[in-house]
């Protein structure tokens, strides 16, 4: 789901002021009306995270959105501010746009940046089917090289977790980064990617599924960016954290695919001057786990 752009605080018009540690926000969205509260300080991101909670089973993720706020010096609602922070009493709404996303699910070279998520030596023994999203994820690390698709790596806590294993290659990424939060989106991440023009999709594979991945996601569409999420290249120490994880992404609007779909998409014609070579990356390294009946 995309919006218009978050963040700064917003000095009086459509707000009352309130005190304490959360702050009362009335969330309309079609004919409804929902009162809540979020933290003070909220930004765009929290507000979206209460629109899915308060209305997820009515809105169309395959629609673009933007939030407004209503403002009493107009007398009307207002796209939502950028900068804008919850600081006061307040009403917003979530809009549909008229457009429907008809490129949801297209990937190109040109807009793709692939994020390789925390695929540490410690995480070996605990994590199922380890080895076999070591074998996906170099596979896609290596077509990312072919097809010249910059790649983001970060590492959780490696001073106790260890590094990236050996046998991912991480030549050319071109941002490998140490983290604590359990996210990738980081100052950093966010800095690299407003260096790559045109970014729309992201590509996430690694680990957990249910912990690093899934808040990685659902901070990247709050940004208004589209999420690939590889199934064969993600997995948890538990099958069942992994399956609730991606059921619920994949109902957010987050996209759940294969790597071979991935590669074969970036490509998109037998005629592309890499088809050969990524073809034959497919067929060198496609491992029989049984990882994506467990889907």
């Amino acid at each position: 789901m995309a919006a218009a752009e978050p963040a700064a605080a917003l000095g009086g018009g459509g707000c009352s002021p309130a005190g304490g540690g959360s702050v009362p926000v009335l969330f309309c969205f079609s004919v409804f009306a929902r009162p809540s509260s979020v933290p003070h300080g909220a930004g765009y991101e929290l507000l979206i995270q209460k629109f899915l909670s308060l209305y997820g089973d009515q809105i169309d993720m395959h629609r673009k959105f933007v939030v407004q706020l209503f403002a009493e010096e107009w007398s009307q609602y207002i796209d939502l501010p950028k900068g804008f922070l919850v600081s006061e009493r307040c009403k917003v709404r979530l809009v549909p746009l008229q457009i429907q996303m008809t490129t949801l699910g297209n990937l190109t070279p040109s807009s793709t940046v692939f994020f390789c998520c925390d695929m540490q030596e410690r995480f070996r023994p605990a994590i199922k089917y380890f080895g076999d999203i070591i074998s996906v994820g170099q596979r896609l690390l290596q077509g990312a090289r072919l097809l010249g698709i910059p790649v983001i790596v970060t590492e959780q806590y490696p001073k106790g977790l260890g590094s990236t294993v050996q046998e991912i290659d991480l030549t050319g990424a071109k941002l490998v980064l140490p983290k604590t939060k359990f996210s990738m989106v980081l100052p950093e991440v966010e800095a690299a990617l407003a260096e790559i023009p045109g970014v729309r999709s992201v590509v996430l594979f690694g680990v957990e599924t249910h912990v690093c991945i899934q808040q990685t996601a659902l901070e990247l569409i709050g940004r208004g960016l589209e999420v690939h999420i590889v199934a064969d290249a993600t997995s948890s120490r538990s099958m069942m954290d992994r399956m609730f994880a991606l059921e619920r992404l994949a109902r957010t609007g987050i996209i759940v695919t294969t790597s071979e779909a991935i590669l074969l998409q970036l490509v998109a014609d037998k005629e592309h001057p890499k088809f050969k070579e990524i073809q034959n990356l497919i067929k060198a390294s496609a491992p029989e786990s049984g990882l994506l009946s467990k889907v």
